[in-house]
């Protein structure tokens, strides 16, 4: 009987270069502490990621364009601005795991220089901005109200449709605005996604016609008042 093995799938091969390319980019400690930065979830600047890594600005460039060949970090454009964050949820989970076994403790958290008045609710465009436009983001996913959290594009489920609709929100007359129904606009003093789009716009008008939201004279500033408060506790406490 032969005792020569036979030789592995050509799948396993190219797992193994894969996951070979992957250390690769991320043994690298310039890149490694750009992926530690980004563990909190919040995008940056590829000016911020080089003062982190400390590195020079087209150093940062080209290990920053390594990390998104390798899907390791993805790019966001806003207006003029570019960000950058990890790709995905199971980038975060890899890094995690391996912070664990090396025994690294966390990065410190995001400290945006924003007003704390501006940062804490205001206008972006037409929609709501800030921290509070944030928290009401992620509540409503958490409601179950939006689907569509991953590819940053928007969609109301079933339930989302009905609460909306008795909330005041005229979601057919949002449908047919010839702009994008509902996405994720990325907040420049969070560096995490706001709502935007028309159901964004809608639900500004509709916070601001029912007083849960007031905003100040000649600012892009908002305070959420008590009123949102008592009524709307699920999304705005």
């Amino acid at each position: 009987m032969s005792t020569t093995s036979a030789p592995r799938p050509a799948v396993s091969e190219n797992a193994d270069v894969q996951l070979a390319r992957l250390a690769g980019a991320i043994a690298e400690p310039a890149r490694a502490r750009m992926l530690s930065c980004l563990m909190d979830g919040h995008a940056r600047t590829a000016t911020e990621l080089a003062a982190v890594a400390e590195v020079a600005a087209s150093t940062a460039s080209a290990h920053l364009a390594r990390l998104k060949e390798e899907r390791l970090v993805e790019l966001l454009v806003q207006g003029k601005h570019r960000y950058f964050r990890l790709a995905d949820d199971n980038v975060a989970a890899a890094l995690e795991s391996l912070m664990v076994v090396a025994g690294t403790p966390r990065t410190a958290a995001f400290e945006p220089s924003t007003p704390s008045r501006l940062r804490t609710a205001r206008t972006c465009y037409d929609h709501m901005a800030g921290t509070a436009g944030v928290a009401l983001h992620d509540r409503l996913h958490a409601q179950g109200w939006l689907s569509g959290l991953q590819s940053g594009s928007y969609e109301l489920t079933p339930e989302g449709a009905v609460a909306l609709e008795s909330l005041g929100v005229e979601i057919d007359a949002v449908r047919r605005s010839r702009r994008r129904f509902a996405c994720a606009c990325l907040d420049w003093s969070e560096r995490r996604p706001h709502l935007g789009g028309a159901l964004g716009a809608a639900w500004l008008q509709l916070s601001l016609r029912r007083g849960w939201v007031r905003q100040a004279l000649d600012s892009r500033e908002l305070a959420l008042t008590p009123k949102a408060l008592r009524e709307l506790p699920e999304l705005f406490a």
